[in-house]
């Protein structure tokens, strides 16, 4: 099982996107994989049709479905966040994070927008049935900074905001996974056999 990388953003390269990559280096530091997609690699006349039968739609599903967790980054555009994320999400059955940590990230203009993460993102990812949504990380462009030379570079309230996400994901899957192997098959009664 699997941390999935969800890359939300209709744009490559993006600031959303290098952050939700730079979070996933820091989960693998701890021990953790983690497999990646961006919705913008999938077919776009197969999202905007909700082409369920579409190969690559049932591969970016199945995906979702074998990832004990989520971490879903977007950009924020006009107060919500990308339309190619949402495109996404409608493709996903009822229950589509059911029993999935979903971390959600987004980064925008101005923190104008830092609400679209609870007002607009969070309540979907909720109706996906997602067993526990963490504390979203929101950084400005400002806060988040790219340079060739130099890589990314986190604003220290952003990098604090990371490594305290890092560490809650990285408890709750130890949680997740150790509750999962203590769990037992129940027993038919008719299957139950007493000596007396």
């Amino acid at each position: 099982m699997t941390i999935l990388l969800l890359a939300g953003s209709p744009s490559i390269p993006s600031r959303s996107t290098r952050l939700l990559h730079h979070i996933g280096e820091k989960l693998a530091l701890q021990g953790h994989r983690y497999s990646r997609l961006h919705v913008l690699d999938l077919p776009a006349q197969a999202l905007l049709q909700a082409d369920y039968n579409n190969a690559d739609i049932k591969l970016a599903k199945a995906q979702v479905e074998q990832a004990e967790a989520v971490i879903v980054a977007t950009p924020v555009y006009k107060a919500a966040y990308s339309g190619v994320l949402k495109a996404f999400l409608d493709l996903l059955p009822q229950d589509g994070l059911a029993g999935k940590l979903v971390l959600p990230i987004a980064t925008g203009g101005s923190q104008s927008h830092m609400l679209a993460l609870d007002y607009a993102l969070r309540p979907v990812l909720s109706a996906l049935a997602a067993k526990h949504i963490l504390p979203s990380i929101y950084a400005t462009e400002a806060q988040v900074q790219w340079a060739a030379d130099k890589g990314l570079t986190l604003d220290p309230a952003i990098a604090q905001r990371v490594a305290d996400a890092v560490e809650n994901l990285s408890t709750n899957l130890l949680t997740l996974r150790s509750s999962s192997a203590t769990a037992f098959t129940p027993v038919p009664f008719s299957q139950v056999r007493c000596s007396v």
